[in-house]
This record gives structure tokens, sequence and C-alpha cells, in this order.
């Protein structure tokens, strides 16, 4: 792809991110420092205790990402589909629980950047799946099931195009 391409695209994953909550802002950060092990999540995102044992949990529960890279199963295979969506759930769900994200999109865009473009026909799924489990409140849940527009739930193909916008923790005393 030209340059030129890139940029675009680079470009519109930026206003995407922008378009999210301040708190969507902050957590899908937070998730890429602890997902991908970028930072000390600890240093740079704990308030207080309570946001520290979240933070705890999260490192935790993204022990799975580890398995999940590059292992996703054939589109038409059921073959490992239980493991890999089971998985996928349980992650997706302690995501939706923490009640950060609040949309379809501010999902995608932080499990795009934890796992892959390859993962994109599989995050459906898993959204409506987790956002469905009890474990969400219900006017949460009615909420997310909503934010899934018809056509991000029935697309027939997905973009393999990695994404090429990772945000990342800015230190407002350092930018100024």
């Amino acid at each position: 792809m030209s340059d030129t391409g890139t940029a675009t695209l680079t470009i519109s994953e930026l206003r995407e991110f922008a378009g999210f909550t301040p708190a969507e802002q902050r957590y899908i950060k937070r998730s890429l420092d602890v997902g991908l092990g970028r930072q000390d999540a600890f240093k740079l995102w704990a308030r207080d205790a309570s946001e520290s044992a979240s933070i705890r949990s999260q490192y935790v529960t993204y022990q799975d990402l580890k398995a999940l890279r590059g292992n996703t199963p054939d589109e038409y295979a059921l073959h490992g589909l239980d493991r890999f969506m089971g998985m996928l759930l349980r992650v997706s769900a302690f995501d939706l629980a923490q009640e950060r994200l609040s949309c379809f999109s501010a999902y995608r865009f932080l499990y795009e950047r934890l796992l892959g473009a390859d993962i994109r026909p599989w995050l459906p799924a898993a959204f409506c799946g987790a956002a469905a489990l009890p474990q969400i409140r219900p006017e949460r849940r009615k909420m997310l099931l909503q934010s899934l527009s018809e056509a991000a739930a029935t697309a027939p193909a997905w973009s393999e195009r990695e994404p090429s916008f990772y945000p990342e923790y800015v230190d407002k005393e350092l930018a100024a």
C-alpha cells in the first residue's frame, strides 16, 4: 500500500479513537499496556487501591491473550473452536464487566490491537456472548448489544490490514 493510503488509514484510526469517551480512551491505553507489555500499568494507571486491584486482575486474565494470538481457528472448521472462543469470551467478559467500554466499536478497536487483524471475524460473536452474560448488569447488557450494528454483525468479509495506530499514555507535564 502506498504511504498516502497508509497515512489515510492511520488518520481514520486516530479519528475513531478520538470519538471514544475519555473513559474508553483511558481503558484502551491501559489495556494495551497490560496486554502488550508496553509499560508498567500499575505505575501509569493505578490511581487508588481499587484500580490497582483491577489492573492486577487484568494482568491475570490477559494471560489468555498469549494462547489466542496467532491461533485463530479456520472460519469454517469446528476443530478448536470451543477452546478458542472460551478463552476469547472470558477475556471479553472481563473487559466488558469493567464498565469502561460502552460500545462494540471501542471493544473492536482494543481487540484488533491486542490480537491482530485476523481476530476481526470472531469479535461480533465474542462481544455478543460476553455482553449477554449474567456478569453484565441488564441495563448495560442492553446498551452493549444495541451498539453492535447489523453491518458489523453480518459482515461478509473483514479487512486483513493490521492496525497502525496504538494509542499510548501521554504525560501532560511532558507534553506541555
